[in-house]
């Protein structure tokens, strides 16, 4: 497998994403071909998106003004943490742990990290059709049946720093079903699937890093996947009634 980081000027919102992304891929004078994988940052594809909010502009109710100062959030951010989110639960100082299309993640995915001073990029509305829309549309393009991951960085249970993972994926399977095989002493494998999208994301957060890397999108060659044409983003999703860590920490709404 190997992977290609794509360098980009600092995107723009209005900007024509996949336009730059392909023209910074021809100039690196590699060739896109079926199978291939583009892995994209969610903040560049949500600033493009426009989604980009000034902290000016938004009213922090009483509700915002507690949590922000339990844990050291300004009113306006909480806001819209509280705006953004499906469920909040607790955190810790500067994060508040919520669920945002069927993840958990910190702060809904909000980041004012790489945003304009004053503003804040907010998550992606629809992240599964914003990925079905950029594989067709590259497809459109240049005739090459590929795979898109729309990658986002997030932290894990005790363990330090961030890490990537896929909020969305389109054109192949994110999951790789193991239940029914046998392992190396021939025993039947019973509960593992390997989240094979989000491993691939991983990797592609190494080279996009967290600063001022300007690599807006991975492109990812040889990888072992399954092409289809389902959209199945919803397979990386677990209940959380079947989630170890939600069950084991009793995970409850606040």
């Amino acid at each position: 497998m190997q992977l290609y980081p794509i360098k980009t000027k600092l995107i723009k919102p209005g900007d024509n994403l996949i336009q730059i992304i392909l023209g910074e891929i021809k100039k690196q004078n590699i060739h896109l071909k079926d199978g291939d994988i583009l892995a994209l940052a969610s903040k560049v594809v949500a600033t493009a998106n426009n989604r980009l909010v000034s902290l000016k502009s938004i009213t922090a109710s009483e509700k915002a003004r507690k949590i922000a100062k339990n844990f050291d959030l300004t009113p306006e951010f909480t806001q819209l943490i509280l705006r953004e989110s499906d469920k909040i639960y607790g955190g810790v100082k500067k994060a508040i742990l919520t669920q945002k299309n069927g993840f958990l993640n910190v702060n809904a995915g909000i980041d004012n990290k790489n945003a304009p001073v004053g503003q804040v990029v907010l998550p992606l509305k629809e992240p599964t059709q914003e990925a079905e829309k950029i594989r067709r549309e590259i497809e459109r393009q240049t005739g090459k049946k590929i795979g898109v991951i729309i990658v986002d960085s997030g932290v894990h249970p005790l363990r330090m720093g961030t890490r990537g993972f896929a909020i969305a994926v389109s054109g192949f399977k994110p999951v790789k079903d193991y239940r029914g095989n046998k392992d190396l002493f021939r025993k039947p494998i019973m509960i593992t699937r390997h989240a094979v999208a989000d491993d691939l994301a991983s990797a592609a957060h190494f080279l996009m890093g967290e600063a001022d890397e300007h690599i807006s999108a991975v492109l990812i060659k040889n990888a072992q996947l399954t092409f289809t044409e389902e959209n199945l983003s919803e397979d990386m999703e677990i209940p959380l009634k079947d989630c170890v860590f939600a069950q084991a920490f009793q995970l409850k709404e606040t």
